[in-house]
């Protein structure tokens, strides 16, 4: 069935990571792929863009069916392969709704995380940088992440409950893209029992961002987060 597939990603990309785990956890491991350059800007390639008008990755083939936007290819291989592997949605619908707000969740701490704090401190030139503004990010980060390790705490041991679902998929790269930038989640003991779990993962190990293995990141840029 998998080689039906076709996906195009790039190696550290969070979006992409997401994808790539989904079809681990499917069962679907073998599917024909393309690791783009966002260097080069292959994501805005002609081949990209005839498939994805925003020039954006992951970009996903399944036969005919083209389906792009990392949550949309995610919910779209547990609609199709209900059955088969992992079992990322569950039925009941009281744990199904704990599962749907904590991958609503994410979106915050992307926010919170990528977007306020790794944009700024990133894309800013270094004697530039407000430290009063950053104070207020970097606190802004922890009280996120207080807020995911009391959700760990009181869970089974993932996300949302005792199963890896797929409030995990789209967890699991934050937590590792935040280590590899210098969080020290040995502060935060069930988030970091949850790393040291997950990282080993089959369906992770295989997806591991390949670049990652050239060298560590930037890791003064979550500060004392």
């Amino acid at each position: 069935m998998s080689s039906n597939m076709f996906l195009y990603w790039g190696s550290g990309s969070i979006p992409c990571w997401k994808a790539m785990i989904a079809l681990e956890e499917k069962g679907l491991a073998g599917y024909p792929n393309k690791k783009i350059s966002f260097s080069e800007k292959e994501h805005k390639s002609e081949e990209i863009l005839k498939l994805n008008p925003r020039g954006q990755v992951p970009t996903f083939k399944d036969g005919d069916v083209v389906v792009n936007e990392s949550n949309a290819i995610c919910f779209y291989l547990e609609r199709k392969f209900p059955g088969q592997g992992t079992k990322l949605v569950p039925t009941d619908i009281s744990e199904y709704a704990r599962v749907l707000q904590r991958v609503a969740e994410v979106d915050t701490l992307n926010s919170c995380v990528v977007i306020n704090l790794v944009q700024y401190s990133s894309r800013t030139p270094k004697d530039k940088l407000d430290e009063e503004l950053l104070k207020t990010k970097y606190e802004d980060v922890r009280t996120e992440l207080k807020r995911w390790e009391d959700y760990l705490a009181a869970s089974g041991g993932y996300v949302a409950g005792s199963n890896f679902t797929m409030a995990d998929v789209f967890f699991f790269p934050y937590v590792a893209f935040g280590v590899r930038l210098g969080i020290d989640i040995s502060k935060y003991h069930a988030i970091s029992a949850y790393y040291d779990k997950v990282k080993d993962r089959p369906s992770v190990k295989a997806t591991w961002p390949p670049h990652w293995a050239d060298g560590p990141g930037d890791s003064s840029i979550m500060g004392p987060v």
